[in-house]
């Protein structure tokens, strides 16, 4: 089974034959068969050689970079394998198509709403006082049918986060992890630093994902499709953030496996120190390969062949073969 490297300190990135060799700041060498390699997470500041790129696109291996404060910046994409002229044309015409995009981006919206009350369900039943934020977030859901715009529908799922995140204070119970506002590039406190690297950990799974169906990622429905973004991991993305990342965030929290201690300032922002980074990789790791009940598949999956299976949702709805509906925890 292929698996996800994690690379936290700076060195240089080499091929030895079909295998990639790490060579860290003390010259110690790390080996990895690439075809047992995934994708890779890299943190640290380093050096790739063009023969090691070339063998990356030969097994269909992302390369994914996070800056100084663990913020995701870009990826190495190799060539596309699943290219689909097909699907790549419906992408395009429900993008295109002002009612059909509305129609997807709505979803979108949905399902991120509908997994927060369910996590103010999970978290009230545990005796947060989330009474009035959870009627909050429905009032909010029941706007998005008849909105006309994108822009409105942005702005309701920007409401529903604001008033979300107000929450967390509520289900965290830590001083050292008040919430106190929003910030990014660089976040200004603890608990922005957790939920920015937990979402960029989440954008790059889902790019992941993507990359294995016939989905083209640059094309998405509810953020504008641009230069600069994958939007339709995004998209994706919203959906499972209060499933995978917000909870992760309160696990760690309340079993105190990251603490006050494990953060430093840095220019003005707050970050990670590389112990804490790796243990929460580590636990991210673990919530994906984590295994739900599927009601339609009556099986059990893990929440990464859950985002495929999103994906494959999506592609089904496109070629017009079934309705596309979010996934939605059932707590």
């Amino acid at each position: 089974m292929r698996r996800t490297i994690y690379i936290l300190s700076d060195g240089k990135l080499r091929k030895r034959n079909n295998t990639m060799m790490f060579v860290d700041t003390e010259g110690k060498k790390h080996y990895s068969p690439v075809e047992n390699i995934d994708s890779i997470m890299v943190f640290g500041r380093i050096s790739i050689s063009n023969k090691l790129l070339e063998l990356f696109t030969q097994k269909g291996t992302l390369v994914h970079f996070f800056n100084f404060y663990e913020y995701y910046v870009g990826t190495y994409y190799p060539r596309e394998k699943y290219a689909s002229g097909l699907v790549l044309l419906k992408q395009v015409e429900h993008y295109l198509d002002c009612t059909k995009r509305l129609h997807l981006a709505r979803k979108f919206v949905e399902g991120a709403l509908k997994n927060i009350i369910q996590n103010l369900k999970y978290y009230g039943e545990r005796g947060a006082d989330l009474g009035e934020t959870e009627r909050s977030i429905k009032g909010l859901l029941q706007r998005i049918t008849p909105v006309n715009s994108i822009e409105q529908l942005m702005a309701i799922e920007g409401n529903a986060r604001d008033i979300y995140y107000r929450s967390f204070d509520k289900i965290i119970k830590n001083d050292d992890f008040a919430f106190e506002t929003r910030t990014r590039r660089p976040p200004e406190n603890r608990l922005n630093a957790l939920i920015s690297l937990g979402n960029s950990l989440l954008y790059v799974t889902v790019l992941n994902e993507i990359y294995k169906t016939h989905l083209d990622p640059r094309i998405g429905y509810l953020h504008t499709t641009n230069r600069r973004h994958f939007t339709l991991s995004l998209d994706i993305a919203e959906i499972f953030k209060p499933i995978l990342v917000d909870r992760l965030i309160f696990t760690v929290i309340h079993r105190k496996q990251i603490k006050k201690s494990d953060f430093r300032e840095g220019s003005g922002g707050i970050i990670l120190k590389k112990e804490a980074l790796k243990l929460f990789t580590k636990e991210w790791e673990n919530r994906l390969k984590t295994t739900v009940y599927h009601r339609n598949l009556k099986r059990k999956v893990s929440y990464r062949q859950l985002i495929r299976i999103e994906n494959y949702k999506i592609i089904r709805h496109l070629i017009g073969d079934r309705e596309y509906f979010p996934y939605v925890t059932r707590r």
